[in-house]
């Protein structure tokens, strides 16, 4: 039987990186993958998608090259060189973590882990033990009961990154993050789609001035969106399917060639030996403390199998401070009201903290600030107007509560807000912080400057 210091199940964003820290803090370690290493992230989630996007917002930038005083006669798409592309993309991001376990010198073990009691898991019959197994799993495609995937029909995430053909009608039940980017990505490709959301707003999740802008910029777009509906059947009988949507005005039937289900994710934890071992779930997420260990001593949980945010970037900061804490260093535990959310369609959407309607319903005296890119010289330079930053302070102290983007390039904007947040930065602060002109950055100082009645270009 193999010995290690730290065993990790599963090599997504959260696995692989704790792996790498472990071993960077001299533990013997091991990870368990029984697919491709870099999880559902690197291969079916945030890398393979944002190169799916990448190629729709070329194709935009082709047929709308006019704008720019460019003539561009012949232009198509070959969608499944677009695929490739994805895949291929996926496929080196995988290698790439390969290679980081080699240099690191961690073990990789191929296969389905089972865990066991006495701080032991077991991959294929063989078994392997060590002082400290974390789990980190994952997650997938969450179904419905009344809208169950048949991968041909009605789809999941995965499906829906590598079909064989361009579909001419879609229809895509939830508008989460991964509901808008494919919503977007197949619209900007030339397919008629619809969204279909079941509460008010879509991207719910989002403030609500950021879900409506989203809104007038998918209809603008030919995006059909549907909110308050809900999905109560699909036919898949014939050709195609016939989706039942139940709305506040009664009973619509749509048609299309399939249904994209985007309707949140399911953990991973089923099979994986948790009863055998003990350990305490509710519902199907891991009960962990501030430091993700488990009831049963030895065994930890990160990332989506556990209860905080299920983002790729919440499961690599869970794991590194899982293992720092393990190896004896003094460790903060996790702030997740200042987790930044990121959403990559076009327009793109970033946010971080409270929302305005959340941070009345705290009983808040605030500072709301809002700079539309309309009034950008960057964003209509670069043809990108829609959208808008968006701040809240506390009125009294001068606390930024939050900041919610939507816009070009936001989400590689947001890490401002989340790094003023941590340091307890002031709005006059960021006032007083020069903002390099033209930028799109410049829309955080400006919205700033607008919640302190100091805006100069609005």
């Amino acid at each position: 039987m193999s010995k290690y210091d730290i065993i990790v199940l599963g090599s997504g964003p959260g696995g692989y990186v704790t792996a790498i820290r472990a071993s960077q803090l001299g533990f013997k370690t091991a990870i368990i993958e029984k697919e491709s290493l870099g999880g559902v992230c690197l291969n079916w989630g945030c890398i393979p998608t944002k190169a799916l996007l990448k190629s729709a917002q070329v194709f935009e930038y082709l047929k709308h090259a006019s704008d720019y005083g460019l003539t561009v006669k012949e232009y198509d798409k070959d969608f499944d060189a677009v695929v490739n592309r994805s895949r291929n993309v996926a496929d080196g991001m995988s290698k790439g973590v390969q290679f980081l376990m080699k240099k690191n010198k961690i073990d990789v073990i191929n296969g389905f882990g089972k865990l066991k009691a006495g701080k032991k898991v077991t991959v294929d019959g063989t078994e392997y033990s060590a002082d400290h197994i974390i789990i980190a799993t994952g997650a997938r495609s969450r179904e419905l009961p009344n809208l169950p995937q048949d991968g041909e029909k009605v789809i999941g995430y995965r499906e829906a990154m590598t079909l064989k053909t361009q579909p001419k009608k879609m229809i895509v039940v939830g508008s989460g993050a991964i509901g808008v980017e494919f919503a977007y990505f197949y619209n900007a490709m030339g397919t008629e789609v619809t969204v279909v959301e079941y509460l008010p707003n879509i991207v719910p999740v989002e403030d609500e001035d950021v879900s409506k802008q989203l809104e007038r910029s998918f209809k603008k777009s030919g995006i059909k969106i549907m909110t308050n509906a809900e999905v109560t059947s699909v036919d898949t009988s014939g050709k195609g399917v016939k989706a039942t949507v139940k709305t506040k005005k009664g009973e619509e039937v749509l048609e299309a060639d399939l249904v994209l289900s985007a309707v949140g994710i399911k953990t991973n934890i089923e099979g994986i030996g948790l009863e055998d071992v003990g350990i305490a779930v509710d519902r199907d997420k891991i009960l962990v403390n501030d430091y993700y260990q488990t009831n049963i001593p030895g065994y930890y949980a990160i990332g989506d199998v556990t209860p905080g945010q299920a983002l790729a970037h919440v499961a690599s900061a869970e794991g590194i401070l899982c293992v720092e804490k393990i190896a004896g260093q003094h460790v903060e535990a996790l702030d997740y009201g200042n987790i930044p959310g990121c959403t990559y369609a076009s327009p793109e959407i970033a946010s971080v903290g409270l929302t305005e309607k959340q941070a009345k319903e705290q009983g808040l005296d605030i500072k709301v600030g809002k700079f539309p890119f309309s009034a950008s010289g960057k964003a209509s330079a670069s043809g990108a107007k829609d959208g808008f930053v968006k701040v809240i302070f506390d009125a009294k102290y001068g606390e930024w509560l939050g900041c919610h983007m939507i816009g070009a390039g936001v989400t590689d904007m947001i890490a401002e807000a989340v790094l003023g947040r941590k340091l307890e930065t002031t709005g006059h602060e960021v006032l007083k912080a020069v903002h390099p002109h033209p930028t799109m950055s410049e829309a955080v100082m400006e919205a700033v400057a607008d919640a302190y009645g100091e805006v100069i270009h609005l």
